[in-house]
């Protein structure tokens, strides 16, 4: 994650740019309309941008020189919906790219797709479906906060592996590898940040349910599980 600036070709950036764009665009109107409509849910939503900044800020060394780290994007998914992280993922990546040389400028597109768009889309995917299976709520959150970070890390493989194919086994052979560097410090710490967020929306629906429950969190089939 946080491709470095400068590190992919400009077609390449230029490209992801493109694919996040409409991305972009969409979630600014939902959360335009989110704020008009639902105006009590303001501070829970900057609080689900704040929380992306801060954890995904927080990078650990990977045994290659790289580094590792968590992207809280699942939350803001989890009590939104994933359309609303593509707008707040564009932020948090932009100041964080500005601020502390986390990323960059012209591979902000790219980083978009793989932590706002992807990551979100899965992390949402993930909770519907443990709803559909009438998964107790805790482990359907730790479920979708844990896939959705790891598939931010398999999406950055890919684009990286697009961008720079092996020169004998192609782009599959370069994205192994890139999943091999990326595996040993992410796969734990996707473990945390599920764990992390199921102590965050447990400490939701205990003391922010008005909000939630306008949100309609916990979906139907957690509702016996929903505090009053």
């Amino acid at each position: 994650m946080h491709i470095t600036e400068g590190f992919l070709p400009p077609l390449h950036a230029a490209a992801w740019t493109a694919v996040s764009l409409p991305f972009i665009i969409a979630s600014a109107w939902r959360v335009n309309r989110l704020m008009r409509d639902q105006p009590q849910t303001k501070l829970l939503l900057a609080a689900s941008g704040a929380f992306a900044f801060v954890i995904s800020a927080l990078k650990l060394p990977s045994l290659t020189g790289s580094c590792s780290h968590a992207t809280g994007t699942g939350l803001g998914a989890i009590l939104f919906g994933p359309s609303v992280m593509a707008l707040l993922g564009t932020i948090v990546l932009a100041f964080q790219a500005l601020l502390l040389a986390h990323g960059g400028i012209t591979t902000l597109g790219a980083n978009v797709f793989s932590m706002a768009v992807a990551g979100p889309w899965v992390a949402y995917a993930v909770l519907r479906g443990s709803r559909w299976l009438n998964t107790p709520l805790a482990a359907g959150v730790f479920l979708a906060a844990m896939l959705g970070d790891l598939t931010t890390y398999t999406v950055t493989a890919g684009q990286l592996a697009l961008a720079f194919p092996d020169p004998a086994s192609g782009m599959v052979g370069s994205f192994i590898k890139f999943v091999g560097v990326f595996a040993p410090t992410q796969l734990p710490l996707a473990v945390v940040e599920g764990l992390l967020t199921v102590v965050i929306v447990d400490f939701l629906r205990e003391y922010s349910g008005d909000e939630l429950r306008s949100l309609e969190f916990p979906p139907e089939t957690f509702a016996a599980e929903a505090r009053p």
